[in-house]
């Protein structure tokens, strides 16, 4: 097995169980235990992991501010699952203002060969990832967080109110009945609020695992939400309570 394969099985294993052992991963893997230990040395260097002794652990709960590539990794079955059912509420020819979520990034791939299709978005991972497809591509500008790969600041601010387009796409860091649909940080959760008041209507990405959540910063109210896309059915308080609001869930 070669190392970049032992190391996304290491990855999923921290995301599933928050914890794994050097001595359990030498024998799943059969290499020596110093073998595991560079493996989970580079991981740490990518902030996909804390080392400990005997092995790691997750060091950030699911609403902190997770870096890019950490995000990537979590969840990805469920958000790939979310982006597929999210494809039917976009439709050719729409003009859409997307974020920088991973989310974000598997929805594109599944609608890139629509036709007609214009978006504006922060991230600087979407201009890059799609340059050959036919999608029309608006760049916000602004200042760069490497740890999210997305701009934000007053440029990019700015930018987005020059438009106005039909469909925000949004994801979240946390969902709370009582607090709101909430992010990790000030300078997106701002620029999201943006993008959603510049839009027609707005969809909503959230895997399971941020229901009853809560995070940093509140960002939008659920009023503010015209669908959420989440993967599993949240249960029968959470349908009362979308309904009730006027947000057509979609799992």
């Amino acid at each position: 097995m070669l190392g970049e394969e032992r190391r996304q099985i290491i990855i999923e294993k921290i995301s599933a169980d928050k914890k794994v052992y050097v001595t359990e991963l030498s024998e799943l893997f059969q290499v020596t235990e110093e073998t595991v230990r560079r493996d989970l040395e580079k991981l740490e260097e990518k902030e996909l992991l804390k080392r400990t002794y005997g092995g790691a652990m997750s060091f950030q709960k699911i609403s902190d501010d997770l870096p890019f590539a950490t995000r990537t990794t979590q969840n990805s079955e469920s958000k790939e699952l979310i982006a597929r059912k999210a494809v039917s509420l976009i439709k050719d020819g729409v003009k859409l203002v997307v974020d920088a979520s991973t989310t974000s990034l598997l929805l594109l791939e599944n609608i890139k060969n629509k036709k007609d299709i214009t978006l504006i978005t922060n991230s600087i991972k979407i201009p890059h990832d799609f340059v050959n497809s036919d999608l029309q591509i608006i760049s916000t500008g602004g200042m760069l967080r490497p740890h999210s790969l997305a701009l934000v600041g007053p440029t990019a601010k700015q930018s987005l109110l020059n438009y106005h387009v039909d469909i925000a796409i949004l994801s979240c860091k946390a969902l709370s009945m009582e607090k709101g649909i909430m992010e990790s940080n000030e300078p997106e959760s701002d620029l999201k609020t943006t993008m959603r008041h510049q839009a027609e209507k707005c969809i909503l990405m959230a895997d399971s695992s941020k229901f009853n959540k809560v995070a940093f910063i509140k960002m939008l109210n659920f009023e503010d939400i015209d669908y959420l896309v989440t993967d599993l059915d949240p249960g029968k308080e959470w349908n009362n309570f979308c309904k009730k609001n006027g947000i057509e869930l979609i799992f």
